[in-house]
């Protein structure tokens, strides 16, 4: 027993230095396959061949000055990832500064400007396309679905995803808090669990609402209200089952708004009575935080690039119609300022520094 405490601790404080290594490789990885498409010309999965190509930020970017931009991005964040694995100094100023700088810089482009909305789009249409792979519904090419710009994208998003994880420890580490959870020995300020109740209340709010507003309209048009739109429009949209996919991914944020309110309520943090099996068991933190976060990064990509969309105002109808869409980014930044709320109010003590 004396024994394995020790390594226990150990190998959980060194927890938070394994994203850099992490974030490297992976980066490294598709910085070379970026720097294959440029030697190539081949293989570059947001240029023509990508049939969502006109939703996305990246049809701005020439298709043959992509993926040397991309190696370039790639290859030098992978660098400055090994780089925040150095010994804990505090480098200089200027150092720091520019490290942070492009670092975050990159892991947003990453995380939220490459995904596009087909990643959210794909998350609401997962569980039907599992469910109902074995029994041939619904009637798609698969090959169609999960296309290789779609892997592209997803990778995109989980590189971004484990740079910001080891930017902000180095962040955390070089400016004197702990790596692992942030704190500093203050224990004050807006990250407390009193302080985090109470701003993470408004935010889990406008999380909930604006999904209900993008459903009801796409609700509206399944029952054949033309709400904010054109009513030849509707026809069409019911004639070519659009209207029913809408319904969908209404259906899947009314869920996303419902289960956001948890982030907020007892449920939230203990499984409710008529759970089966699990009724009155502590809810785990990151089962609520991982899918939220996805979620959020997610939601505010599909904002960010339907605002940019040449076909965002062609629904024949006013703000009815695309205002839901308009608040996406907000939809996306309240729902991870609820999730990060919800786990300042439940991270309990740290395991890397017995802080909490």
């Amino acid at each position: 027993m004396t024994t394995t405490a020790p390594h226990r601790h150990h190998d959980t404080a060194r927890r938070p230095d394994r994203l850099a290594p992490l974030a490297a490789g992976w980066l490294g990885l598709w910085g070379v396959l970026a720097l294959i498409a440029t030697a190539t010309d081949t293989g570059y999965p947001f240029g023509a061949d990508d049939p969502n190509r006109e939703s996305s930020l990246l049809r701005f970017l020439p298709a043959d000055l992509g993926p040397p931009l991309f190696a370039g991005m790639l290859l030098v964040a992978a660098v400055v990832a090994l780089a925040l694995t150095a010994p804990a100094t505090r480098p200089a100023r200027p150092v720091r500064a520019l490290l942070l700088g492009y670092g975050w810089a990159v892991a947003f482009a990453l995380a939220v400007v490459v995904p596009s909305m087909q990643v959210l789009v794909i998350l609401g249409y997962a569980p039907m396309l599992l469910l109902g792979a074995p029994f041939g519904w619904p009637p798609v090419d698969y090959a169609d679905v999960f296309t290789w710009p779609l892997a592209a994208r997803t990778a995109s998003m989980v590189g971004g995803v484990l740079l910001a994880g080891a930017v902000l420890v180095w962040q955390r580490r070089t400016a004197g808090a702990c790596a692992a959870c942030g704190r500093d020995g203050t224990g004050r300020g807006w990250t407390t669990p009193a302080a985090a109740a109470r701003w993470g209340r408004w935010a889990a709010g406008i999380a909930a609402v604006v999904p209900f507003g993008y459903a009801l309209t796409r609700f509206a048009w399944a029952a054949g209200i033309p709400l904010g739109i054109d009513p030849d429009f509707l026809t069409e949209m019911r004639e070519t089952n659009a209207v029913w996919a809408g319904a969908r991914l209404g259906a899947f944020a009314t869920v996303g708004a419902v289960l956001t309110l948890g982030l907020v309520s007892r449920w939230g943090e203990r499984f409710p009575r008529w759970t089966p099996v699990l009724a009155g068991r502590r809810v785990p933190v990151r089962l609520a935080v991982i899918p939220a976060t996805v979620v959020a990064l997610a939601v505010t990509a599909t904002g960010l690039s339907a605002l940019s969309s040449a076909s965002f105002l062609d629904l024949g109808g006013g703000p009815v119609a695309w205002g839901p869409l308009l608040l996406f980014p907000l939809w996306g930044v309240a729902l991870g300022a609820a999730t990060y709320a919800y786990h300042l109010r439940r991270r309990g003590a740290c395991r890397h520094c017995r802080r909490g």
